[in-house]
């Protein structure tokens, strides 16, 4: 199935920033030294960092997001507010990646594991609701830093992860409108239901708060991604 091994956090803390009360869901909030949870409906990708293997917990039985009555819609295209809202400040970094738990983070990184990990459930959703399988995971994840992810992130970076993000957002939100109550809690095959699914997704604001908001440079080091 897809995502074997999604680095998002999955801790109580972060589940809980997600379920608390309001109309839309927090950034994550992250406890020292822990390490990002992982999904494993598929079998071991080896590529995947070992040693936070012992964090999995499995899609069947336990481990589940924690849900509540909100519209998972609404979550999703809340987390990707968030993220852009975050993101809005990356456009002066000064190349120094940030370690958080144990990874590496850049803002080409944390936008491409957000937009990955909209895509891989989405083909998820999509695959079960059509009776298929799901596919095979080789996300590499944040196990890698490529070159890309060390690039400059300039303004017309963000645009595009703007554009990019908000359709996504906009996908996630026309399907999981068009379900059911009973496809959102009694889900076709295996998984948690896509009530959880959404609720899982929007822990990707994760990405986004590992880098969090960046200050402004020194104001003689300003422009530099213009």
């Amino acid at each position: 199935m897809t995502s074997t091994y999604d680095d998002v956090s999955r801790s109580a803390d972060a589940r809980g920033a997600l379920a608390g009360p309001g109309p839309v869901p927090g950034p994550v909030t992250l406890r020292a030294g822990s390490h990002p949870g992982r999904d494993t409906r598929a079998a071991h990708d080896p590529a995947a960092d070992a040693a936070e293997a012992d964090t999995a917990g499995a899609d069947d039985g336990g481990d589940a997001p924690v849900t509540d009555d909100r519209d998972p819609a609404e979550v999703v295209t809340a987390m990707v507010g968030h993220v852009l809202a975050v993101a809005a400040t990356w456009t002066e970094w000064n190349g120094d990646p940030v370690h958080t738990d144990g990874r590496v983070y850049t803002p080409h990184k944390a936008i491409r594991r957000v937009t990955d990990h909209l895509i891989d459930h989405l083909a998820e959703l999509e695959a079960r609701l059509a009776g298929e399988e799901t596919q095979p995971d080789h996300w590499h994840a944040s196990a890698v830093t490529t070159p890309a992810d060390l690039a400059p992130f300039t303004r017309d970076d963000l645009d595009e992860a703007r554009s990019r993000l908000t359709r996504l957002a906009r996908i996630w939100a026309h399907r999981l409108g068009s379900l059911t109550v009973d496809q959102l809690d009694r889900s076709p095959g295996t998984g948690w239901t896509f009530r959880a699914l959404a609720f899982h997704v929007a822990e990707s604001a994760y990405y986004a708060d590992a880098l969090g908001e960046l200050p402004p440079p020194a104001p003689g080091l300003r422009g530099q991604n213009d």
